[in-house]
């Protein structure tokens, strides 16, 4: 169905939202270097199942006893229903916030776009932590209700509290996916739908919505593999799942060929979800069928609403930042009044921000030639590629950083116990993050925006640097502020992989914590939240706040402006 709409003179056409077909770039086959650069950076990806490989072929015919046992059965089943539930109620809460600190005229705006994503650097068992203080049925907020006669809150543990958990830990990363899609989205589809008598709630289910189903696809496979990996929340949250198998394997057995067999069913799992994302996403596009202007979209006045709607992306600010930072505060001062020495602190402070910085620079690196394979060139090779680099993100970070001590000790020696093994792994564990936050920024972008570049004579080179990096920097930067954050709270593979006497912030919690100093794992942890708060704003606000528009060419008069496709 064509919108069409009429203001100042101008006509636009509208051709549909969202195309269903698929893509077509006249058969052109991508560039020598953007191939190569790709297939290398999914052949480091794939090492750690290579890893996995080599150490699962003395089981023999052992590894069908194990995965078809019963208690295995259920321990999947366990693991899937988290899958599941985190991942729903992540995509509830995440898409309205993005929305209302993106679109909304809401007060305390960019405060609140800051804060909403800083739940993603806590570290899982601390967040766990501070649940449980305030949560459990002895927990403070039943001290505090004991008042009114109330003696013992429902049990915390199992999966509730670990659905809890993730959902505050992960839905950031949704977050941060549908912004940069809100960012780069044209306005104008939206507004034409309003001039055709739409009201705000049927255009944002008509047009917004399909045209962020890239992003809330990118952002959900991020949050489904994270709850897959994860180790520390739901162990503390007493809720088996297949991850906690395979860590209480590693630690408590000499052989891991078990723990590795049991890994590479974890890669399977992986895979399935790679292929429900794709599924979910589909193949249309999502950009105009001309170029016109990239402008940023008016605010919506929500009016009376507006505290509403504050109170919409507050909650989930409350829960899971605002309430741990307190709990941690507390612990703080106790700690302080136990004369605590903070002051060693500050090394592993700066060396986090200064790995963390250095791993989200090389991975969204490593992630562009990716990205722009998967969106611009598409193939059965560029979709194998895209799908082998979020192997690593559903791997426990011990199996990768195991598998990288195997590559540096017996492949790279110049990089074993070296920093820069460090930033490897980081980048195997996080790739997935900047593409996604890549991939969904460039679905937005015309290709015809860079044919047109190259027919004015510039090399493809010249046009990716100058002409499709510039247009998906609110994906980079969402990208950057996720590959950043999640850096800093990595702990095993800092742990495992680290040069020794190098320190991080994430290593002195877990060191304070396992020692019960919870004075030093406080300030450790509120130090984690500031060091990265900081560059996240810059992040944050520099992706999603006011920007000039991008002045682009207009099409010929005989191509009408609209979306490439028919309409959904």
């Amino acid at each position: 169905t064509d919108i069409a709409c009429n203001r100042g003179g101008i006509g636009m056409t509208f051709s549909g939202v969202i195309s269903t077909g698929w893509v077509s770039h006249d058969g052109k086959r991508p560039p020598a270097f953007l191939v190569a650069s790709a297939v290398a950076v999914a052949l480091a990806a794939l090492i750690p199942v290579v890893y996995l490989v080599v150490r699962s072929v003395g089981s023999g015919s052992e590894w069908a006893d194990i995965i078809w046992r019963v208690s295995t059965a259920a321990v999947f089943g366990r693991t899937f229903l988290l899958i599941a539930a985190v991942t729903a109620i992540s995509i509830t809460v995440a898409v309205p916030v993005a929305w209302l600190t993106v679109r909304a005229d809401i007060p305390l705006r960019r405060v609140l776009s800051v804060a909403s994503v800083l739940p993603l650097v806590l570290p899982s068992f601390v967040m766990a932590t501070t649940v449980i203080e305030m949560y459990s049925p002895r927990g403070v907020l039943q001290g505090w209700l004991s008042i009114f006669g109330v003696e013992r809150l429902p049990d915390i543990y199992g999966l509730g509290g670990a659905t809890l958990v993730l959902v505050l830990m992960t839905y950031p990363y949704v977050l941060l996916m549908v912004r940069g899609a809100l960012g780069r989205m044209d306005p104008g589809l939206e507004e034409a739908a309003r001039a055709m008598g739409y009201g705000p709630v049927h255009t944002f289910r008509a047009v917004t919505l399909p045209m962020l189903r890239p992003a809330i696809a990118a952002g959900s496979l991020l949050v489904g593999l994270y709850t897959l990996s994860d180790f520390g929340g739901v162990t503390l949250l007493r809720y088996q799942t297949f991850t906690s198998t395979i860590m209480i394997q590693y630690e408590t057995s000499i052989d891991r060929t078990l723990a590795a067999v049991l890994s590479l069913v974890l890669v399977v799992i992986a895979v399935v979800l790679l292929v429900g994302e794709g599924f979910t996403r589909g193949r249309g596009a999502y950009h105009r069928s001309t170029v016109g202007a990239v402008r940023s979209a008016r605010r919506v006045d929500l009016g009376r609403w507006r505290w509403g709607g504050v109170a919409v992306v507050g909650l989930p600010v409350l829960i899971g930042l605002v309430i741990p930072i307190g709990v941690l505060v507390y612990w703080l001062a106790r700690g302080l009044v136990n004369d605590q020495q903070l002051l060693p602190l500050l090394i592993p402070a700066r060396n986090s921000l200064y790995i963390s910085l250095l791993a989200a620079v090389l991975t969204l690196g490593a992630a562009l030639p990716v990205a722009i394979l998967v969106v611009r060139f598409r193939s059965g090779l560029s979709r194998f590629i895209e799908r082998s680099t979020y192997i690593g993100f559903g791997l426990p970070g011990v199996v990768v950083a195991l598998s990288l001590v195997f590559f540096g000790i017996n492949v790279a020696r110049p990089l074993y116990q070296s920093v820069w093994l460090l930033v490897f792994a980081y980048g195997v564990l996080f790739l997935p993050a900047g593409i996604g936050a890549l991939r969904s920024s460039l679905l937005q972008v015309n290709p015809r925006i860079e044919e047109a570049a190259q027919g004015l004579g510039r090399s493809q080179w010249r046009v990716i640097s100058s002409v499709t990096i510039p247009l998906v920097m609110p994906g980079a930067f969402a990208g950057g502020a996720m590959v950043f954050l999640l850096t800093m709270k990595e702990l095993p593979a800092t742990l495992i992989l680290s040069p020794i006497g190098y320190r991080t912030l994430s290593t002195s919690i877990w060191s304070a914590a396992s020692e019960a100093y919870f004075g030093k794992t406080a300030a450790a942890a509120l130090l984690l939240v500031l060091v990265a708060g900081v560059p996240t704003a810059y992040l944050t606000l520099r992706g999603y706040g006011p920007r000039a528009e991008v002045a682009t060419r207009t099409s010929p008069p005989s191509a009408p402006p609209g979306l490439v496709g028919a309409g959904r």
